[in-house]
C-alpha cells in the first residue's frame, strides 16, 4: 500500500524534516536515513512502524539542520599574559618578538564562546525528533488505512464480478442436467461404436474420464466458497492482505480447471473473462495490508 507523510520539528538552534513513504511489500521492510548519532531515532521508528503497519516497504528519512549561532568574540586575557611571558623569555635569548597575528592565531587566546554538546544536549535532540518521528508514522498510517477503506469498495465490486460470472457459468445450457446426461450418452456411444472396439476395460476408463470432464459442479462449489470466504475477510478488515493473497492462487486454480474441462464456447468464454476478473482482484490485493 502506497502513502507520504511529513513532520517538521524545531528545539533551540537545531529545526528538522522527517519523511515517510511505503510501497508495496510482501513483507514489512523499513529502511532509515539520519544524520550519525541517532541511533534512538532509528530504534523508535522500528518500533512505531512494526506496531502500526503489517507489511510494505517503508522509507523514512530525517534531516536535521542547525541554525548558526554568531557569539561575541572575547579575548582570554589570562591566557595570553602567559604567551606574552613566555614570548619575553623567547625574546630575552634573541628571537624576534612575536607579531600580533601570531599571538591571536594560538588556540584559546580568542574564546569563539562556542561550547561542546552535551551528552544531555543530545539525549534532549534525540527525544523531540523521536516525537516527530512518531507524528509521521502515525500520518502514513493514517493514509494508508484511508486508503485501504477505499479499496475495500473496489474488492467487494470484484467480488461481485466473480460470483456473477460463476453463476453464469453454472447457467449455461451445456451444465444442464438433460443438456450433460445427452452429451455423455453421445460420447458412450461414439466409444461403443469404435472401430476396432475397444477393450471393456479401456471403455470403461474413457467413460469414467468424460465423466469427470463433463462435472464441472466441484469447482463451481468452491468458487462460491472462495467468494463467501473473501467477503468474510473484507468484513472482519485489519491485515488480511496475506490471506487475500493465498485465496487469490485458490481462484486461479479453479478457473483454470473450469477452462480446461470446457467443451463449450460459452463456457469457455465465461471461464476466461473469469480469470480476467480474477487477476484484476489479485492486483488490487497487492495494495492492501
Amino acid at each position: 500500500m502506497t502513502g507520504f507523510a511529513r513532520a517538521e520539528g524545531a528545539a533551540g538552534a537545531a529545526s528538522w524534516i522527517v519523511e515517510v513513504k511505503s510501497v508495496n511489500g510482501r513483507a514489512l521492510d523499513l529502511r532509515t536515513r539520519q544524520p550519525s548519532g541517532l541511533d534512538g531515532v532509528e530504534a523508535l521508528a522500528r518500533a512505531e512502524v512494526s506496531r502500526l503497519i503489517r507489511r510494505g516497504n517503508i522509507t523514512l528519512n530525517v534531516n536535521v539542520s542547525r541554525t548558526a549561532t554568531t557569539a561575541p568574540l572575547r579575548l582570554n586575557r589570562d591566557f595570553l599574559a602567559q604567551v606574552l611571558e613566555l614570548a619575553r623569555e623567547i625574546e630575552g635569548a634573541g628571537a624576534a618578538p612575536p607579531r600580533l597575528d601570531a599571538l591571536l592565531a594560538i588556540r584559546g587566546v580568542i574564546d569563539t564562546g562556542e561550547e561542546a554538546e552535551q551528552p544531555e544536549d543530545r539525549a534532549a535532540l534525540e527525544a523531540a525528533i523521536g516525537k516527530t518521528v512518531t507524528q509521521a508514522i502515525l500520518a502514513l498510517s493514517t493514509a494508508r488505512l484511508a486508503e485501504g477503506a477505499r479499496l475495500v469498495t473496489v474488492l467487494a465490486g470484484h467480488l461481485e464480478e466473480i460470483a456473477s460470472l460463476t453463476e453464469a457459468a453454472a447457467n449455461t445450457a451445456t451444465l444442464q442436467p438433460q443438456a450433460l446426461r445427452d452429451k455423455l450418452k453421445a460420447q458412450v456411444q461414439a466409444l461403443l461404436e469404435a472401430v476396432p472396439a475397444l477393450p471393456e476395460e479401456r471403455l470403461a476408463q474413457e467413460a469414467a474420464l468424460l465423466i469427470a470432464k463433463a462435472d464441472v459442479q466441484e469447482e463451481l462449489d468452491r468458487l462460491r466458497a472462495h467468494i463467501a470466504q473473501a467477503r468474510d475477510m473484507l468484513a472482519e478488515g485489519g491485515a488480511v492482505g496475506r490471506r487475500l493473497d493465498f485465496l487469490c492462487q485458490e481462484f486461479n486454480r479453479e478457473a483454470n480447471t473450469l477452462c480446461s474441462k470446457s467443451a463449450d464456447v460459452e463456457l469457455t468464454r465465461i471461464g476466461l473473462s473469469l480469470k480476467a476478473t480474477i487477476e484484476q482482484f489479485r492486483e488490487q490485493v497487492q495494495n492492501i495490508e
